[in-house]
């Protein structure tokens, strides 16, 4: 059952992934893009390494909520200008992207006390019951955000600086 846990984390990768791959590399992106898709990503990363480095308690839940509400807002800012430069099945993929997004951030709240080995209710952590596996899973989103938030920097901003559409 505890793969159940992960699936939005899987669902959001392929969704950028396809994002990436086809619909950015093909129109390009303009500065504004090449600068905020880097800081959607640090926001993220920033949800992710509070789970990782912050003990879990009912104090740190709300910051936590925070974080995840700022990121899942924070996602949506470019959306007013995407109408002029993306195809409408681009823009379909970001509405799935933005109903992932909260839900791949619920569940690493979820994932949280468990892979901190904090007990929780015995129905919980019978569904989420390999603590070590969630941790690791964990830190590997978190290198693998980074090392996109890398790419998304070094790719956009150095290697491919220019845009069909500026």
């Amino acid at each position: 059952m505890w793969k159940l846990g992960l699936i939005p984390f899987v669902l959001q990768a392929l969704a950028i992934g396809i994002d990436e791959a086809w619909f950015h590399r093909r129109r390009g992106l303009p500065r504004w893009e090449r600068i905020g898709h880097p800081i959607d990503t640090l926001t993220v990363l920033l949800c992710m390494g509070y789970v990782l480095f912050v003990s879990y308690s009912k104090e740190a839940i709300l910051p936590y909520a925070l974080l995840a509400i700022f990121s899942s807002f924070m996602v949506t800012k470019d959306e007013f200008v995407h109408k002029e430069h993306c195809t409408a099945s681009e823009q379909w993929l970001h509405a799935l992207l933005f109903i992932l997004h909260p839900i791949t951030l619920l569940s690493a709240a979820l994932i949280w006390p468990v892979s901190q080995g904090i007990e929780i209710a015995p129905w919980f952590a019978s569904w989420l019951d390999q603590r070590e596996t969630l941790r690791r899973f964990l830190v590997g989103q978190f290198f693998a955000m980074t090392l996109f938030m890398s790419y998304q920097i070094i790719y956009w901003n150095f290697i491919r600086t220019t845009s069909d559409k500026q």
